[in-house]
């Protein structure tokens, strides 16, 4: 920036201020009063729309945010005890393992049918509803310490349709 242009711009501002110092003087006394009214709501306005509104709905979202988070971590502590247990639970024999599995899939009826290769059971489901295969899978994790490595599954008015392949033994 040159010096002429710094020079410039304070010419333009001395004017504008000289030219509001001339406009404030030829008004009255009542709309003097009323400009000062005006611009004090205009800056209470914009004190409250740029600084104590935004702070106030974000104090407002923080105990719903803080109860959220709180729930989550409830979550994540049970997830983790419930981990904690299933290693320190004694393992299971690959014929214990076996047995767990086909008797939780008999639970199933015929919506579930179970079929064992090697180290691996594939469950096909049948209309299995939402419920039934969430306990099926409590009882694979817990019963027969399967976990599960691919799942093909789709939802239709019958319940879940598709396959479920769990490994046995503690992993691949």
């Amino acid at each position: 920036m040159s010096e002429t242009d710094g020079t410039a711009g304070q010419g333009t501002a001395a004017a504008l201020s000289t030219a509001a110092r001339a406009w404030w003087h030829t008004l009255a006394v009542r709309e003097r009063r009323l400009v000062l009214a005006a611009g004090t709501v205009l800056g209470l306005f914009l004190t409250w729309s740029l600084a104590v509104q935004p702070a106030w709905r974000s104090i407002d979202r923080a105990a719903a945010e803080r109860n959220a988070l709180e729930a989550q971590w409830q979550t994540m502590q049970r997830l983790a005890a419930e981990a904690q247990q299933l290693r320190a639970a004694p393992p299971v024999s690959q014929e214990q393992a076996l047995a767990a599995l086909q008797a939780a899939a008999a639970r199933l009826g015929s919506a579930g049918r179970l079929t064992l290769q090697g180290d691996r059971a594939v469950l096909t489901l049948n209309g299995v509803g939402t419920h039934a295969l969430r306990d099926w899978l409590a009882e694979a994790r817990t019963g027969a310490r399967a976990q599960p490595v691919e799942a093909k599954l789709s939802r239709t008015a019958a319940g879940y349709v598709g396959t479920l392949v769990m490994v046995i033994g503690g992993g691949p």
